[in-house]
């Protein structure tokens, strides 16, 4: 089974080819990444995957790899996954998000108009941020609850999610829509709540900081699964 992974230099990406490899022996990892991405969580893997320089904002560019690779189950999880970054750069993070979802849904519908019989798998990486504002009696919340974004982020995600719900009645290309709570774990970036707590731990036990650790909102509630669960 060939399986491509976008965003495979990613917290998410690096962990889900880890696991692929080790409990699949038949399977055929490829990765997308971008020239630039820093490679360190995915440097143990270079001799079993193969890898791809690609811009998923460029329709060429995605068909050309899709085309070549043709896999059976594509994980898109590349994306501009930082709330707060989203308010500094909407437009960037709704072009990335968006954009890049259109682009690996219409390199398949091309491919499957000339070869009907190609028929991939799409693993959508939604966000609970979809759901947005929820309210008190609405708790805990169901996959049935309302969608109310409230950053640029969570609308990205909703349009993600909504366009593989699209491109199913449309097209019949199939994918599963996901919407995953918060996640944690080794390769967690530190702009992270946990990431950013254990950080300052670790400084304070070293002496290189007061023994004070900085927080933001702590009436926040969220769930967390550990990401080796998640995928």
């Amino acid at each position: 089974m060939k399986i491509l992974i976008t965003g495979i230099t990613g917290f998410v990406g690096s962990h889900l080819a880890d696991y692929l490899l080790a409990h699949f022996s038949q399977v055929e990892v490829y990765g997308i990444k971008r020239w630039r991405s820093k490679t360190e969580n995915i440097e143990h893997l270079s001799s079993s995957v193969k890898f791809y320089d690609c811009d998923i904002k460029d329709p060429h560019n995605i068909y050309e790899v899709i085309n070549k690779v043709r896999p059976e189950k594509i994980f898109h999880l590349a994306a501009q996954s930082y709330v707060p970054a989203s308010w500094e750069a909407p437009n960037e993070t709704l072009l990335l998000n968006i954009s890049g979802q259109t682009n690996i849904l219409e390199a398949v519908k091309e491919i499957r108009h000339r070869e009907p019989d190609y028929d991939p798998i799409i693993l959508i990486a939604g966000s609970s941020e979809e759901y947005g504002l929820v309210r008190p009696n609405e708790l805990p919340i169901k996959e049935t609850n309302l969608l109310r974004p409230l950053s640029p982020y969570a609308i990205s995600k909703v349009c993600q999610d909504f366009l593989g719900f699209q491109y199913w009645h449309s097209f019949k290309i199939k994918s599963i829509r996901s919407r995953a709570f918060n996640h944690s774990g080794p390769r967690r970036a530190e702009v992270f709540v946990d990431s950013n707590f254990a950080k300052q731990i670790a400084k304070i036990e070293k002496g290189l900081q007061p023994a004070l650790i900085k927080v933001g909102n702590l009436e926040a509630k969220r769930d967390f699964t550990d990401v080796r669960d998640i995928v």
